[in-house]
């Protein structure tokens, strides 16, 4: 299932607010160093309202069910990989349908842009069939329910609409007896999209520098595994991503974003084979890694513009300075209540180094090699 770290967030952002106090106090001696400025408000304003618009559209969804065409169309589409609601709505020819599908479409564009992405990204919201064990009464005539994967993942209940816009209390710790449809987004699409937007931000403000050409050495992911946290039926696969930062060529901070899109269920291994770090990109031979989750209402340019604004503060002092506490001490509040945005860090990662290395929170581990990548 995707993945949870609520244990772990109090005391992860209490330590890395006051390693950045002690990282920022260092560098008083040698010059004065602006107050990082808070983060956007950008992101507190995006807090909740995706989960909002998927209620909504989740509702209009249970609402519409009452047209036999548009429920068997759905019945048939929706199983549990899911599929894209706008389009399949769209492609429906009923009142009730064509209704649903302007009205999904609009909330598309209103959730890329609480997500901070391009309002023409496209479909992101999708209907799947929470789980396969619920296909043979579905197909023998059951009447579905609709709800949301929401993004707390310790909720003891979620809350889904029969076909009369009624609100249903289901148990978040044991799958229904009846039907549910889940609306979600397609996270794959929306980490795409941000990590594009990441790319963008971080070399707009001068923490992407251009990569050197030629063969260089780089560290390769073997594998990796993020630990099981027992999450509830509703949650779905997780769609993580890295932000690796160091000291670029230049002197300057640099952070650079690595979309892991195969790393989507705890308690599971998997072998990527994946560059992480390309070392001809740093001016010191140590980098850090924050991993991430996408967990619904993740904005990737209030996170760009954040993180930005805490490691621009930040000189090089001629030695390494561990970055992964500024990235977290960067983080708006909102990555650090219910939804699993932070997952792991890994500190000075050099380039080394092989074999297996824990998370700082024991949450993950992976097991690294150097690995030299030749021109053509």
């Amino acid at each position: 299932m995707a993945l949870s770290l609520s244990r772990l967030r109090r005391t992860t952002v209490a330590v890395a607010a006051l390693s950045l106090a002690a990282l920022t106090a260092g560098q008083a001696a040698a010059a004065p160093t602006p107050a990082p400025a808070p983060a956007p408000a950008l992101a507190a304003q995006s807090t909740g309202r995706v989960a909002a618009i998927e209620d909504q559209v989740a509702r209009s969804l249970a609402r519409s069910l009452t047209d036999a065409t548009w429920r068997s169309r759905v019945r048939a589409a929706a199983d549990a990989a899911g599929t894209e609601l706008a389009p399949l709505a769209a492609a429906t020819d009923t009142p009730a349908a064509h209704s649903l599908a302007e009205t999904a479409a609009d909330a598309d564009r209103r959730i890329a842009g609480a997500k901070g992405l391009d309002a023409g990204l496209g479909p992101l919201l999708r209907v799947q069939l929470a789980d396969a064990s619920m296909r043979a009464a579905l197909d023998a005539g059951a009447t579905p329910l609709v709800a949301t994967a929401v993004a707390d993942d310790h909720a003891r209940t979620i809350r889904a609409y029969d076909t009369a816009g009624r609100v249903h209390t289901l148990d978040a710790t044991t799958i229904p007896d009846r039907p549910v449809y889940l609306v979600d987004i397609d996270a794959a699409k929306a980490m795409a999209a941000g990590i594009d937007v990441l790319r963008k931000e971080f070399t707009a403000h001068g923490l992407a520098g251009a990569q050197a050409a030629g063969g260089w050495w780089a560290t390769k992911i073997d594998s990796i595994e993020v630990s099981d946290d027992q999450e509830p039926w509703f949650k779905g696969a997780a769609e993580m991503f890295s932000l690796v930062t160091g000291f670029g060529q230049d002197g300057k901070v640099r952070v650079d974003s690595v979309a892991m899109p195969y790393l989507r269920y705890d308690g599971t291994v998997y072998n990527p084979n994946q560059i992480l770090v390309n070392w001809s990109n740093y001016k010191y031979n140590l980098a850090d890694v924050v991993l991430m989750e996408d967990d619904g209402d993740t904005n990737y340019l209030a996170l760009a513009q954040a993180v930005a604004a805490v490691l621009l503060t930040i000189a090089d002092q001629g030695a390494y300075i561990p970055l992964v506490n500024a990235v977290l001490a960067a983080l708006p509040s909102s990555w650090w209540t219910d939804d699993p945005d932070y997952v792991e860090s890994w500190y000075t990662l050099a380039r080394t180094i092989s074999g297996r290395l824990n998370g700082a929170t024991g949450n993950g581990w992976m097991t690294v090699q150097p690995y030299w990548v030749e021109q053509f």
